[in-house]
């Protein structure tokens, strides 16, 4: 890296760098440079937002205040969504970029447990050094608009739209405005529905609304409400006392922190009623500018499937008649389904299984793992779901052929053939999805062929197989129907669609069946047992009725707790339940009000769980648009104006399509390409029906980034080692290298830069090292920003040889003056400049910045090998890099003369008609004798090509006494003859 000298004193070095970044950093900051006018609200600007072009929202993924601060991995986007900002406000629109921090959460929390301090303050200290991390940076934030989760403020309008959220309940057949049915009401109109009789509630006993207590009508609000408490299964680990999310257990069943095993729990939490807005969620993707696997990803995690819901009628273990309902794709199938399997979560397990022993006909393969021990069903049976509980879902999806399961002691019967079928419990179906039991068709399903072949199970082919197919092998392909006939119905022959619409039409007429539409999507749960999370604003009284907060209550804050961590139990009581750190607050917990419904003051108990950290990321986007409004989440004109729905639809949207509006633009990682922006889409739309905003989709446009990958490193254990202390050894000869760590080897792997893996690299060396620009250049050239790939330490200092050239282009090193001169350019010069204006205005709207510095660096090393760099090429160049080196670029622009900074210096235009895309060579002779060569335009005229050649150097020194004569013949060739 090259330094400053005394020869070279403005050199353009890592400390000349900082220097110039922290001085234009602090003058952003004390001129509020990127503070973009609101329409309306505490910060209205109306004439400055009128003055300004369209509007622009730019937004990057919440972050999260880690304790050990930003790698170099985490900026990437930052800086992306940067360059596309500034660029555009080149342009003279109206940017709104911003960032907060998603403060809440388990890390926090955890610190919290060890050392005792506050997660409060531990956050805030998080959050500290990573705005010095990022302010250094030099990103153009609207500084006015940054919040975190943790703010008052904050989430006193998260607990407010989830109340929201909560006094409102999904009418399907209501119409929308775009002519669509289904929407959100207020649960007061579904009340005067019941009142007015529009809408009948008859309960078991035959009675109606005005029938039924207040508590009885509670809960019968409570089964539309879209949030709302229920059982639900859950991820139980009593060795920490908490409730984990499934990516909290790993594959083997235990807790990713500790190792303690975990059970599956049917728990009472809170749930939003996500799966009302199932197929909106689905369908509308339609209309969103999203990454076409992105959108996959959503359609297949709501996992919407045509096909049948059946009852199959099963003696249960106490000797009644009653049923279970299987959800199937493939009715058509129905002949093979020769045994039933249920998830052990099942409801109808326990009434499946018989006091007594074993049923005739049991099989000992069908008593379990130790049939010698299991004296019964019962015992069997409770040993088995023991087992599972044990398990995470993604191991029970993924055990391969060793199926396990138990026979309940029931038979049901298939309602087409007439015969009985054993009713097994096996833990490779889930609660979660369908119905939680199966009809299983060993010959047209590989688990199910598995499991048959393990049970001893008769398998019955359905589809016949094509020409060639093993027979020991499911067939799963399309083919026609075989095997499927009784004397009531035959579907032999009819291909699979034919089949399907047959056999529907025939349960249907029969009362066994009925087609239907089926969600692989669960209903939200929204419980934590945990401290550090949003409070639920919700009372429940004596009877267990739930009641809001009044709105003039929120925020409801935390209370300070005595121990942050949850009750421990011994880690193998699968039947303890959960204590939250809210609960040992008893002055908390207990509270009497009145709320003013003619009652007088009652008692309650406050909601001990708090909300996930899911809650502050679902709406944030809206917070920056009006952070300062303590009237309104938003104000209806700001957020009418910055997620305005755009003129037309994006490209490729079905016809009819309307916009939906939303954020312009969203960068972030694809693991949240689910979870976060199914949620944050679900919350939307309530808001949306409810009429609290006016655009139907939060996130118009979404880019999905790819990652920073480094070398990671590991030792004989498979534990990372520091990558930093790691020496690497020649091989030799071609031979690979190898590495070592204090001595000892180490393998070599490629992944994320992260804590975990030991490679972190922290963008604090980057800018003690190369100075922030550098940093920035480098990042965006490393290739496409929606792919991932490897840091390379070593491949930053050209980066900073880019901007060193371009700087020498500008500031002589020696004395600090302008070596730019006003010149006129050549034609090719010219037409390279216009080519990479057009060029590199094309790559940043696309997000191509990689291949704009690429341009950029080409169009410098032509102006370097000039003698004098011509103004109009380096003033050019200056406005074009600012968008990526933004410090430098504002540097070079004040030492060219010009005062206000490129913040919002008008972007270079490129003029078509200065483009020469084809060029000749045009041979110019002195007295008949080639002496010099120049390309030039196929159209240039003989004036333009005379005076072009006179003006050549060596033509010049041959005419120093006179021209006698200039033979043109435009545009080849020019004949010089001197006197």
């Amino acid at each position: 890296m090259s330094e400053q000298t005394n020869e070279t004193p403005f050199r353009y070095t890592a400390a000349m760098a900082q220097q110039i970044e922290t001085a234009w950093q602090d003058r952003w900051e004390e001129e509020g440079t990127f503070n973009a006018p609101n329409p309306a609200g505490p910060w209205a600007e109306p004439e400055k937002v009128a003055a300004r072009g369209e509007k622009l929202v730019v937004l990057d993924m919440f972050p999260y205040p880690s304790g050990v601060g930003l790698h170099v991995g985490h900026p990437l986007g930052y800086i992306a969504t940067d360059v596309y900002s500034r660029f555009h406000r080149m342009l003279g629109k109206n940017v709104l970029h911003a960032l907060g921090y998603d403060a809440f959460g388990l890390p926090a929390e955890q610190y919290a447990v060890q050392t005792g301090q506050h997660p409060r303050k531990t956050t805030e200290e998080n959050m500290t050094n990573m705005k010095r991390q990022l302010r250094r940076l030099g990103l153009g934030f609207d500084n006015r608009r940054t919040f975190a989760t943790i703010d008052d403020d904050y989430y006193r309008w998260t607990q407010w739209i989830f109340l929201q959220i909560w006094d409102a309940w999904y009418d399907a057949d209501a119409v929308r405005e775009d002519g669509g049915k289904g929407r959100a009401r207020p649960i007061r109109e579904l009340v005067e529905e019941f009142e007015s009789g529009r809408r009948a509630v008859i309960d078991a006993e035959g009675r109606g609304w005005a029938d039924l207590s207040a508590t009885e009508r509670a809960k019968v609000l409570e089964g539309h409400r879209l949030a709302y408490t229920d059982e639900a299964p859950v991820n139980w680990c009593p060795g920490l006392g908490t409730v984990l999310s499934n990516e909290e257990v790993t594959n083997e069943g235990r807790s990713e922190r500790g190792n303690f095993p975990v059970f599956r729990r049917n728990l009472s939490q809170w749930k939003m009623r996500i799966t009302a807005y199932a197929d909106r969620l689905a369908d509308d993707l339609d209309g969103v500018d999203w990454p076409e696997k992105v959108k996959l990803m959503q359609r297949n995690w709501i996992g919407r499937s045509k096909g049948a819901r059946i009852t199959f009628p099963v003696v249960t273990g106490t000797g009644e008649e009653d049923g279970i309902d299987v959800f199937t794709t493939r009715p058509d199938t129905i002949f093979g389904a020769t045994f039933m399997v249920i998830a052990p979560e099942h409801p109808l397990v326990a009434e499946l299984v018989p006091a007594g022993g074993w049923p005739k006909g049991t099989k000992d393969a069908w008593k379990g793992a130790d049939a010698e021990a299991a004296g019964s069903p019962k015992e069997a049976v409770a040993a088995y779901q023991l087992a599972a509980s044990r398990k995470g879902d993604v191991e029970r999806q993924t055990e391969g052929k060793d199926k396990t399961g138990v026979f309940t002691g029931s038979w049901a019967t298939n309602p087409v053939t007439a015969e009985r079928i054993p009713v097994f419990v096996a833990d490779y179906v889930l609660m979660g999805y369908g119905t939680g039991a199966i009809m299983a068709v060993p010959g047209q399903d590989t688990r199910d062929w598995e499991f048959a072949e393990k049970f001893d199970i008769p398998i019955v082919r359905t589809v016949q197989p094509a020409e060639g197919h093993p027979d020991d092998e499911p067939f799963l392909g399309d083919g026609v129907a075989v095997n499927s006939s009784n004397e009531r119905i035959s579907l032999d022959g009819l291909n699979v669609a034919d089949a399907k619409a047959k056999i529907i039409d025939f349960l249907e007429a029969q009362g066994i069946g009925e087609g239907t539409v089926s969600y692989r999507i669960r209903d939200w749960l929204f419980s934590r047992q945990r401290y550090w999370g949003e409070p639920f604003p919700i009372m429940f009284d004596e009877d267990g009725v739930a009641y809001a907060v009044p709105d003039d209550e929120l925020p409801l804050t935390l209370p300070d707790v005595p121990d942050y961590s949850p009750k421990t139990f011994d880690p193998d009581d699968a039947q303890s339940s959960p204590e939250p750190p809210l609960s040992r607050v008893p002055e908390w917990v207990e509270v009497e009000k009145d709320l003013g419904d003619g009652r007088g003051p009652r008692k309650f108990r406050r909601e001990t769980n708090t909300m996930p950290n899911w809650a502050g990321s679902c709406w944030y986007y809206l917070r920056y648009l009006d952070p300062a409004n303590h009237e309104a989440f938003v104000d209806p004109a700001n957020e009418a104006y910055w997620l305005a729905r755009h003129d037309t639809p994006v490209a490729g949207a079905p016809a009819g399509t309307r916009d939906p509006g939303g954020v312009d633009l969203y960068v972030g990682g694809v693991e949240h390409a689910v979870l976060h922006l199914l949620y944050a889409r679900f919350w939307h739309k309530v808001l949306f029906d409810l009429g609290h905003v006016r655009s139907e989709e939060p996130f118009r446009k979404y880019f999905s980034q790819g990652y920073i990958q480094a070398y990671a490193y590991t030792d004989s254990r498979g534990q990372y080692v520091p990558a930093a202390e790691v020496e690497e050894h020649p091989g030799g000869q071609g031979a690979e290298p190898t590495f070592t760590w204090e001595g000892r080897p180490v393998n070599r792997e490629y992944g994320k830069i992260g804590k975990s893996l030991k490679n972190s690299v922290s963008p604090d060396e980057m800018y003690d090292a190369y100075g922030a620009d550098t940093f920035r250049v480098y990042e965006m050239s490393m290739g496409p920003l929606e792919l991932s790939k490897p840091w390379e330490i070593r491949a930053v200092v050209g980066s900073q040889r880019f901007l060193q050239r371009l700087w020498r282009n500008v500031v002589d090193e020696a004395t600090g003056e302008l070596r730019v001169v006003d010149a006129s350019l050549d034609q090719a010069l010219t037409t390279q400049l216009h080519q990479t204006i057009a060029g590199v205005r094309e790559d940043f709207e696309g997000l191509r910045f990689n291949t704009a510095i690429a341009k950029l660096i080409e169009l410098n090393n032509a102006v370097t090998k000039l003698d004098a760099p011509p103004r109009e090429v380096v003033e050019a160049m200056v406005l074009m890099l600012a968008p990526v080196a933004p410090h430098i670029a504002e540097e070079m622009w004040q030492r060219l003369g010009h005062e206000g900074g490129v913040a919002y210096a008008a972007f270079p235009v490129s003029d078509p008609a200065k483009i020469v895309l084809e060029q000749v060579t045009c041979v110019i002779q002195i007295k008949g004798k080639v002496r010099d060569r120049v390309e030039v335009s196929p159209d240039i005229s003989e004036e333009e090509l005379r005076e072009l050649a006179l003006g050549r150097e060596k033509v010049r020194a041959a005419t120093e006494g006179g021209v006698r004569t200039v033979i043109v013949r435009a545009p080849k060739l020019v004949n010089v003859v001197p006197l």
